[in-house]
C-alpha cells in the first residue's frame, strides 16, 4: 500500500481553519452589525423576566418581584396596604 504525505502548506491550512473555527466572527475580521431594537429592562428578582413597568424602584424592597402580573391590574398602592393589613392580622 502505497501512503503519499501531504504537503505542509495544506497541512498547515487545515490546522489554522480549524483553530478559526471556535475563534468567533472578531477574529475574521467580521463583526455582527448591531441591533436596533430595543430591549425592555429586566427585574432584578427575577433577571429571566422582564421588569414590570409599575415597579419601579421608587418604593422600599422594591426590586421588581411580581411574577403574576399583579400590578398590571391592580394599583400598586392597594396591594402595598392589603399586604401591611394581612401582614398584621397574621401577627
Amino acid at each position: 500500500a502505497f501512503r503519499r504525505s501531504s504537503p505542509p502548506s495544506v497541512m498547515l491550512a487545515l490546522v489554522s481553519t480549524g483553530a478559526l473555527a471556535f475563534s468567533g466572527p472578531a477574529a475574521l475580521g467580521r463583526v455582527a452589525p448591531r441591533s436596533s431594537t430595543t430591549m425592555m429592562a429586566k427585574s432584578k428578582a427575577l433577571p429571566f423576566l422582564e421588569a414590570p413597568p409599575a415597579l419601579d424602584g421608587s418604593m422600599v424592597g422594591d426590586v421588581g418581584f411580581d411574577p403574576l402580573k399583579c400590578t398590571e391590574y391592580v394599583s400598586i398602592d392597594w396591594l402595598r396596604e392589603a399586604e401591611l393589613k394581612h401582614g398584621r392580622v397574621c401577627m
